[in-house]
């Protein structure tokens, strides 16, 4: 069975991407804030992260450095997810090696799009 890391503060955002991804038949692991999610993702070993940009205790980008420096993780692929409008998040997500990026609100349809494009077939 595939494994999920989900980095999402909002509890409630986490559940419903739980939810979509265990219907998926994904096993889900969920950290909410920064600091502990590289730990989630040496614990679990994902074969996919689904990661929040904005959170407390640093944001989505530094959590990718520290989940890349990890040899199991080192090639796990990382979808970004924000509610942020500034311009160049995409951009810099995708330089940085992110497989997918997702703004805010998206629906399950363009969840459920967006990860079979990186994991086909789930």
């Amino acid at each position: 069975m595939k494994k999920v890391l989900i980095v999402e503060d909002d509890k409630r955002i986490a559940d419903a991407l739980s939810y979509r991804m265990m219907s998926l038949g994904f096993q889900v692991d969920k950290a909410h804030d920064a600091a502990t999610a590289p730990m989630h993702a040496r614990d679990s070993t994902p074969d996919l992260v689904l990661l929040d940009i904005s959170m407390p205790g640093g944001n989505g980008f530094i959590v990718f450095d520290r989940i890349r420096a990890l040899p199991s993780a080192q090639q796990t692929p990382v979808i970004f997810m924000t509610a942020d409008q500034t311009p160049g998040l995409k951009e810099k997500a995708m330089s940085l090696g992110a497989a997918g990026f997702l703004e805010k609100p998206f629906g399950a349809s363009r969840l459920i799009e967006t990860v079979e494009a990186v994991m086909d077939p789930i």
